[in-house]
């Protein structure tokens, strides 16, 4: 079964985080949802967690100065953050990545809430990504089309030996949070369960482990 990365959103997330240990390979620690509480909340988990302190830019609701913000996911590696996220266009981006130096993998990350693209696009985003000294690769769009889901599964497999992580947001962009793990993706996103979406289309990791429960039952 493909890993599959619950996405922590609040400080009452805690005993939700708990119930679904066993079926989840790592958490996403929301830190600009969560709030003050969120050391007390990465003291409570069992299993590795990645840190976001999300843009605004870029989906997130952090609104501290640049400085403080990356201060705060400095402090999250103290506290044993398994990976960082930073975002593709944050300005300080590139002497971040070099800062940790090694001390754990790092998700460059970019999110287009507006479209897809073409394949080729998509790939270029990966190169930058990369250049900036990237251990793994995020590149989330928004799926306006059926078609944009082969983009972001085509992309998936394109850098399946690379460390990518992949899918399309929104409605119908559902299939690619099952299918991109499929194709080669490192994991998938999930909720904790139904109301604590921290994107579009985001499914519960119930939901994920029934599906690929059926798929592999074939």
């Amino acid at each position: 079964m493909p890993d599959i990365c619950a996405c922590i959103t609040s400080a009452c997330d805690v005993a939700l985080a708990h119930a679904v240990r066993d079926h989840v390979a790592l958490y996403e620690v929301r830190i600009d949802l969560i709030g003050e509480q969120w050391p007390q909340v990465v003291a409570e988990l069992s299993r590795p967690w990645i840190a976001c302190n999300r843009l605004p830019s870029q989906g997130g609701v952090c609104t501290s100065t640049e400085d403080e913000r990356l201060a705060v996911l400095h402090q999250a590696v103290d506290l044993g953050a398994a990976m960082v996220d930073i975002e593709m266009c944050a300005p300080d981006s590139v002497s971040f990545v070099r800062r940790l130096n090694g001390r754990l993998r790092v998700i460059v990350s970019h999110h287009d809430f507006v479209g897809t693209g073409d394949e080729e696009s998509l790939a270029q985003v990966v190169q930058l990504q990369r250049g900036l000294g990237a251990d793994i690769c995020k590149v989330v769009t928004m799926a306006c089309h059926a078609r944009d889901v082969a983009t972001v599964v085509g992309l998936a497999h394109r850098f399946r030996s690379q460390g990518i992580v992949t899918f399309a947001m929104g409605p119908l962009g559902m299939t690619s949070r099952v299918l991109a793990p499929l194709a080669g993706a490192m994991f998938t996103y999930a909720s904790l369960s139904d109301g604590h979406e921290s994107a579009p289309g985001q499914l519960t990791v119930g939901t994920l482990r029934t599906i690929y429960a059926a798929i592999g039952s074939f």
